[in-house]
């Protein structure tokens, strides 16, 4: 029997948004941090953690933009046109993978984390091996955390509670399945009509329980254009360890 630490890892990269928030006239996964595209940084991170190829999930007509941000990227890479929302995409990313080779383990990654260390892709991909279906990374929450009450009151005042922020974390990406887990789940999913926020989501839809591993304040999501100043300054100040953590 082949040794699950044999099995084959698959990147299933997200780059089909406008990025709307972030603003400027392309869209996100292409924006340049330090002169290299969201995406490229991404696949970068990727290969360094144990990826051995990636599926891109771009927007229609932009192919050939895409085609050129990833033209020096260190792992083979394969572009597909994404759906109208998350799910769709993510589900005609796996079709294709499936198509395109041996692929056991799925690494589901936002372009627009484009410092994740290597260490945290690597602490997944060791989750998943270790037998574990649905692995996430995740964070403390460190904000103080009200809860509104969408009701309010007679006078249009707002109503809100403190929640206790100790149980919660923050889900990061990439996350990690046992590629048949997540065919299933966004299967079930789709049949059901249900909207899900993450695929781990999805995997709990079908009864399976998702494991978390460490993320890091590295792995931030580029959203608004200040999240852009954040990120060139920590590439500035953290890049030679995020690139060999």
């Amino acid at each position: 029997m082949k040794s699950r630490s044999d099995d084959p890892v698959v990147a299933l990269v997200a780059a089909a948004g406008s990025g709307s928030r972030l603003g400027g006239e392309v869209p996100k996964a292409l924006r340049p941090l330090a002169g290299v595209p969201l995406v490229a940084h991404s696949l970068a991170r990727l290969a360094a953690g144990g990826v051995e190829r990636a599926v891109v999930v771009v927007a229609d007509g932009l192919q050939p933009d895409f085609e050129r941000a990833l033209s020096d990227a260190p792992i083979p890479w394969q572009l597909v046109i994404g759906g109208s929302e998350r799910q769709h995409s993510v589900r005609r990313g796996l079709d294709l993978i499936g198509r395109s080779g041996p692929a056991e383990i799925v690494l589901v990654h936002d372009a627009a984390r484009p410092m994740v260390p290597p260490s945290v892709v690597a602490a997944v991909i060791a989750a998943v091996r270790a037998g574990h279906v649905a692995v996430v990374p995740a964070l403390p929450v460190v904000d103080s955390i009200r809860r509104v009450d969408s009701r309010g009151t007679a006078d249009g005042s707002i109503v809100s509670e403190v929640v206790d922020r100790a149980p919660l974390r923050a889900v990061q990406t990439p996350q990690g399945f046992a590629y048949a887990t997540l065919v299933a789940a966004h299967d079930h999913v789709a049949r059901l009509g249900l909207e899900v926020t993450d695929d781990a989501a999805c995997c709990e839809a079908i009864g399976e329980s998702v494991h978390l591993v460490p993320g890091s304040r590295l792995a931030m999501k580029v959203t608004e254009p200040t999240d852009m100043v954040v990120a060139e300054a920590l590439l500035a100040a953290f890049g030679e360890q995020v690139r060999r953590s």
